[in-house]
């Protein structure tokens, strides 16, 4: 970045060469140093070879020297300056060389946006970056190309520095930095060019405007389509909602807590979708994401206490997040119970039918619902709401399903068993387990499951029948078309109908041919079928 803004300018402003030699030296020679440090690290930068990071020192040095990006790091290096001892210390061109390390600028850059929090921030910073460093440059030659053609010449060149105030570095400086801005962004007035050299600067101007300007206006919308990409995908879009209302005339009170709701997503930053916003995550890295954010959570209910690990995170990937307003019912009495919640922010209130009278507060980290979702035997309540609760402000919840936990129960069937012993402490603890009941329904489902195991036989025996049968029926059909075939071979051995009708055709029969008892004469009989 040194390189590529302060050479061209020393080349172009005189003064600024001679007043500052010293200081330039310093900054050269460090800037050397630090590309020679940067190819030392090269040769210590591992690669990635069929996803395996190669860290052996001899292979990463034979991959680099063989790279283009190896040439050009030497090529930048190359001691120019030596001409300085044959041409003086104040031509700082003899370093353009050191330009040829600018791709590796723009890898810096472009590893930068990907790991800042701020990628549109850094986007736009780096845009004006590239805006700033196009003008510098212009501006330098411009008055370069002004100190060619001779200061104060004519109005578009350079004033002439013999003018008081002129004279001063920054003022020639800021002057050629306006003149150029003013051109490039084509606003404002700026003197008629009168020579050829005049003109084709202006043009080469006009022609990088229009492209710097097309690519600003695509790289701000590349932006801000990114913004509102991600804004769609954290929060829900409540244009669609507001049309619908409007559509079909929802009352003005309802319009208007839902718009308070999509407004308490926005400000404050709820997000309701993170299954969406992880999905393209590695199913691991996406179970690790989960963990890290919602375990220590859902590791504060008592139900899930001492669970295996690989349990609890399998049911943080089934965790919804919830948003409800203020008044807003989470469940009534009464209601069937498909689903536990876990408080993550907020305060709900368990109250009476009434909808005022208040029992008790929940509040951050605690949880409700979590025995409705879990088939215990005697369950007095069944999969019934025993209470109302209503959330008393803005309250952030997480929704476990049945569906959801019964599907991961399935493969930790000694998780289940724990899970539902649990359970029915809590029950016991409460009143409200029959034991009685319990019982009957365990001999219950023992009887169904003799049952079944019964039926099973039943059909494995029925099975074994019908294949005994089936390889039976088999073996008589392969029998019988083995009987057909040696019938068909013998019967084309015998004499044809039109054969017997040719030889009666022939006359008397002669020597060796008798006559049949229906007059037909033949020769020697021909044996029958054996």
């Amino acid at each position: 970045m040194y390189n590529l803004i302060i050479i061209v300018c020393r080349a172009c402003f005189p003064d600024l060469q001679h007043g500052y030699l010293l200081a330039w030296f310093v900054l050269d020679y460090t800037s050397d140093l630090l590309y020679l440090l940067d190819i030392i690290v090269r040769f210590h930068t591992g690669f990635l070879e069929q996803g395996i990071l190669v860290v052996d020192k001899g292979r990463i040095a034979s991959r680099y020297v063989r790279t283009w990006s190896f040439l050009l790091d030497l090529a930048s290096l190359i001691p120019t300056d030596a001409v300085y001892v044959q041409l003086g210390p104040h031509i700082p061109t003899l370093r353009l060389n050191r330009f040829l390390r600018v791709p590796r600028l723009f890898e810096a850059f472009d590893r930068t946006e990907t790991r800042t929090a701020y990628p549109n921030a850094f986007r736009i910073a780096k845009l004006m970056l590239y805006i700033f460093v196009v003008i510098h440059w212009n501006s330098c030659l411009y008055f370069a190309l002004s100190r060619y053609l001779g200061f104060g010449r004519d109005a578009w060149v350079y004033p002439d520095p013999a003018r008081p105030g002129f004279e001063r570095l920054r003022r020639q400086y800021l002057y050629s930095f306006y003149f150029s801005t003013l051109i490039l962004t084509t606003v404002g007035d700026t003197p008629l060019p009168a020579r050829e050299e005049e003109y084709l600067f202006m043009v080469g101007d006009f022609l990088l405007a229009v492209m710097g300007f097309a690519t600003i206006m695509g790289s701000m919308s590349s932006v801000i389509y990114n913004m509102n990409t991600a804004d769609a995908a954290f929060y829900p879009d409540h244009a669609l909602v507001k049309k619908y209302m409007k559509l079909h005339h929802v009352n003005r009170r309802l319009e208007r807590r839902v718009i308070d709701w999509y407004q308490h997503l926005q400000i404050n930053k709820k997000m309701t979708n993170e299954v969406a916003i992880l999905q393209h995550l590695p199913e691991r890295l996406r179970a690790e994401v989960a963990v890290s954010v919602h375990l220590s959570t859902l590791s504060r209910v008592q139900i899930f206490q001492n669970c295996e690990a690989s349990l609890l995170e399998e049911l943080v990937l089934k965790l919804q997040p919830q948003t409800y307003s203020p008044g807003e019912y989470v469940c009534r009495k009464g209601d069937i119970g498909r689903e536990m919640y876990i408080i993550r922010e907020g305060q709900l209130a368990v109250v009476a039918d009434d909808g005022v009278t208040q029992y008790a507060v929940l509040g951050a980290g605690l949880y409700f619902g979590e025995i409705s979702i879990i088939n215990i035997k005697g369950n007095m309540s069944g999969n019934r709401r025993t209470a109302n609760i209503k959330s008393l402000g803005y309250s952030d919840l997480f929704c476990l399903s049945k569906e959801d936990l019964r599907e991961v129960l399935s493969e930790y069937p000694q998780a289940q068993a724990v899970m539902e012993e649990k359970g029915r402490e809590i029950l016991l603890k409460l009143n409200k387990l029959d034991v009685n009941a319990e019982a009957a329904e365990i001999a219950l489902q023992e009887a169904t499951e003799s049952r079944l195991r019964n039926l099973d036989q039943q059909l494995d025996d029925l099975q074994t029948k019908f294949a005994r049968l089936l390889a039976e029926l088999e073996s008589s059909a392969l029998k019988i078309a083995y009987r057909i075939e040696r019938l068909e071979w013998q019967t084309r051995e015998w004499p044809m109908p039109e054969d017997l009708t040719e030889a009666d055709d022939e006359g008397e029969p002669g020597e060796g041919t008798s006559k049949d008892r229906g007059g037909r004469t033949s020769q020697e009989r021909p044996s029958g079928p054996e």
